[in-house]
């Protein structure tokens, strides 16, 4: 008979179900069903994942039809005080195991985040990014620079899709469309590109830190925050901050 020891080990490493699980699972000492309970959750937890991830993908399958290319839109930056709106566009292949765990990049932590942004890099079909500068946004208005942002970004990927998926935005482009309220949260395409925009304006808000260190762009990254907005008092706008929004309009 295995040690408990030995039997922790060899659940901590396995990641299906194999024959000898079966005496384990019938294993009255209280170590080894401890470390059987852990396994089962842990599968689980897998399982939902997977299901998550083909829910998503049955999602984005209901537009253009099953052999169609779907390109997922979103946006990062449309609050804050300071930088770029950033938009991003993803094609993405009808499967796509690596991706499994993708979720909005909210629900995500930074580490996460940037493993999946690498990720969807490497298995998209197509993507493409744009960044919208603060000038721009004043000059527009924070909804049409967004808008527009993301229809550069539609526009500039390699492989024009058949349908496009958009969080929150209906866009001009002659490429049918559907504006999805919480895209992020249930379409695989809109949460590829929900992490491409947030990881890449999180690194131009982190660069901008470095010429800008006392406003603390690389903690707030841009937004309202008490840490920034006394900075503002302190220091002022810099040509990054959006002059079209409170309280910098009435600096």
């Amino acid at each position: 008979m295995k040690t408990i020891k030995e039997i922790t080990a060899a659940l901590k490493i396995a990641e299906d179900w194999q024959e000898w699980m079966t005496a384990v699972a019938d294993d009255e000492r209280a170590g080894v069903q401890k470390a059987w309970l852990s396994w089962k959750k842990r599968q689980d937890k897998k399982q939902q994942l997977i299901d998550e991830h083909q829910a998503k993908i049955d999602f984005d399958q209901r537009y253009g039809g099953k052999d169609a290319l779907i390109a997922g839109v979103d946006e990062a930056g449309r609050g804050p005080l300071a930088g770029p709106v950033v938009t991003a566009a993803v094609i993405l292949p009808k499967n796509c195991d690596a991706l499994v765990g993708l979720n909005d990049s909210k629900q995500l932590t930074k580490e996460k985040r940037n493993a999946f942004a690498t990720l969807v890099k490497e298995h998209a079909i197509s993507y493409f990014i744009h960044f919208q500068s603060a000038k721009t946004i004043d000059e527009l208005n924070i909804y049409e620079a967004t808008k527009q942002s993301m229809k550069t970004s539609v526009e500039s990927l390699s492989i024009m899709p058949d349908y496009v998926l958009v969080d929150a935005m209906t866009l001009p482009i002659a490429i049918p469309q559907d504006s999805i309220i919480k895209g992020d949260a249930k379409s695989l395409a809109i949460a590829a590109a929900s992490i491409l925009a947030k990881t890449a304006r999180d690194d131009y808000m982190e660069q901008l830190d470095k010429d800008f260190p006392m406003y603390g762009f690389a903690q707030h990254a841009g937004y309202g925050t008490k840490q920034h907005l006394e900075a503002l008092e302190t220091f002022g706008p810099t040509i990054h901050h959006r002059k079209s929004f409170e309280p910098i309009k009435s600096m």
